[in-house]
């Protein structure tokens, strides 16, 4: 398949037991790779692949034609950079999450992406099943950072003073809901927090819903940031 080209017949996925798929565009420079990630993908039953793309504006294209629930983006290419291409999506297509490539863990560009609205991130030698786990967790609507990131991600956007700055919406969360943003802060997914508060996996997607409602947050990775500012999670102590 060449970039720009799409897979299947039409927008939607369905997997082999008859439920609806997650859809996925996979966007990169280097055909090989793209190509392997997209049949890596496309062979999970309960992921579809739509279409491939070989740089930012054949990505935008794909999602505005497709919309899909996942855009596994790139950051490095040419005609528009993943970067821009995920702050596009972010802001026309909220409904579509976006999964970074990157080649370092530490890339500047992680940061870059996820302040343009990126879900998370893996690491371009990922392996098969963590690559289709990665796209069902962001699809699901999980953050996927690892522990590095995160500590620098909370290190560059939160209250330097580390003193609790107010966020509004806060005092409306219900205990519950402060339970499940704390969960939220640490990094875990919603099949995971359902598990440590013995509670089901639609009752923590909808206590998530809720508090970024309340919060007027975008997604999980400003969530974790909201937790830090107003003091719920205590930033750690340089040694």
């Amino acid at each position: 398949m060449t970039s720009g080209q799409v897979t299947g017949e039409g927008t939607t996925g369905e997997g082999t037991t008859g439920e609806t798929a997650t859809t996925v565009v996979v966007a990169d420079d280097q055909a090989v790779v793209r190509r392997g990630f997209a049949a890596i993908l496309d062979s999970a039953p309960d992921l579809k692949v739509l279409g491939e793309a070989g740089n930012g504006a054949e990505l935008l294209a794909l999602v505005a034609t497709h919309q899909p629930d996942v855009a596994v983006v790139d950051v490095r290419m040419p005609v528009m950079d993943g970067i821009a291409a995920t702050q596009r999506i972010t802001d026309e297509y909220p409904s579509t999450k976006v999964l970074v490539l990157t080649t370092f863990d530490l890339d500047e560009y992680v940061y870059d992406a996820l302040r343009a609205g990126a879900s998370g991130f893996l690491l371009k030698d990922v392996t098969a099943d963590r690559l289709v786990d990665g796209v069902r967790l962001v699809g699901d609507g999980s953050m996927l950072l690892g522990a590095n990131v995160t500590r620098r991600l909370v290190a560059d956007f939160a209250v330097p003073t580390r003193r609790a700055a107010p966020v509004p919406g806060l005092e409306d969360l219900t205990r519950r809901e402060r339970e499940v943003l704390l969960t939220v802060a640490r990094g875990l997914s919603n099949i995971e927090i359902a598990v440590e508060l013995f509670i089901s996996e639609a009752t923590v997607k909808s206590h998530v819903s809720e508090i970024l409602r309340k919060l007027c947050c975008r997604d999980r990775v400003q969530l974790v940031i909201a937790a830090y500012e107003s003091g719920l999670v205590l930033l750690p102590t340089p040694s």
